[in-house]
């Protein structure tokens, strides 16, 4: 009995959060509340065991990554990117999908996918804009990029972090082993979107002046910060214990 109470709770909730007719926060603590006072969940273990509580490497990571990005919106690096990736394809369609998920899968591994995310699509929809192309197309290539990429470091991806707390896998056990992979399954992911796509490929050679007059240098809002965080970024990647 007490698996169909906790697994109706659950349904019940991913309802919820699916259809948006509620509030996800309140959705979840409310779950969670009635998990704990049905005594479906192991009581003061949630936040304890190793195994079975909150794996709080994954909940600092996403704070950590929050964070970053409150930081990373002030240095306008990801605006800057957008726009240098939208002036090297001159307009081309194919180009300036494939140089938007370069940016993607590259920033995805030391940023988290879905924090990566957050900053490139905001500025893919204004170059499409400029562009009088869709950006749907480019937007869902590019989640599928981040998601790609992020699988090749050990903070690249939530589920990554489980991974490496309970197999007790290091993030050069990542690189090493999923790198390679990654790489393949990324360009192999190129080739595909040049035919998944094909239908939303439209050039509009009148546009193309439009975006050629953007400066990709005013975006950058603060030098300094930019170059700090950069660095941090690194050492924070090659310094994440398993």
């Amino acid at each position: 009995m007490r698996p169909l109470v906790a697994l109706g709770i659950f349904g019940l909730a991913f309802f919820y959060i699916a259809t948006e007719k509620a509030n996800k926060v309140r959705v979840v603590l409310i779950g969670a509340a009635g998990m704990l006072l049905l005594g479906l969940a192991p009581g003061t273990e949630v936040f304890f065991s190793e195994h079975e509580g909150i794996d709080w490497n994954v909940i600092f990571l996403l704070l950590g990554t929050m964070i970053v990005i409150g930081i990373i919106k002030q240095t306008g690096v990801f605006d800057y990117l957008g726009i240098w990736a939208a002036k090297r394809s001159r307009g081309e369609p194919y180009r300036l999908m494939v140089l938007l998920m370069i940016i993607t899968a590259v920033a995805s591994p030391f940023l988290d996918n879905a924090t990566t995310i957050m900053l490139v699509a905001p500025v893919t929809i204004v170059v499409c804009e400029r562009l009088r192309i869709p950006p749907q197309p480019y937007l869902i290539a590019e989640v599928l990029a981040s998601n790609i990429g992020g699988a090749a470091t050990l903070i690249g991806d939530p589920p990554n972090i489980i991974i490496g707390s309970r197999a007790g896998l290091s993030f050069n056990d990542f690189v090493v082993h999923m790198t390679p992979i990654v790489v393949i399954v990324f360009a192999l992911f190129v080739v595909l979107t040049r035919f998944l796509f094909r239908k939303s490929f439209r050039y509009n050679p009148e546009q193309v002046a439009a975006v050629m007059a953007l400066q990709e240098r005013r975006a950058i809002r603060d030098a300094g910060l930019s170059s700090s965080w950069a660095c941090s970024s690194w050492f924070r990647a090659w310094s994440t214990p398993a």
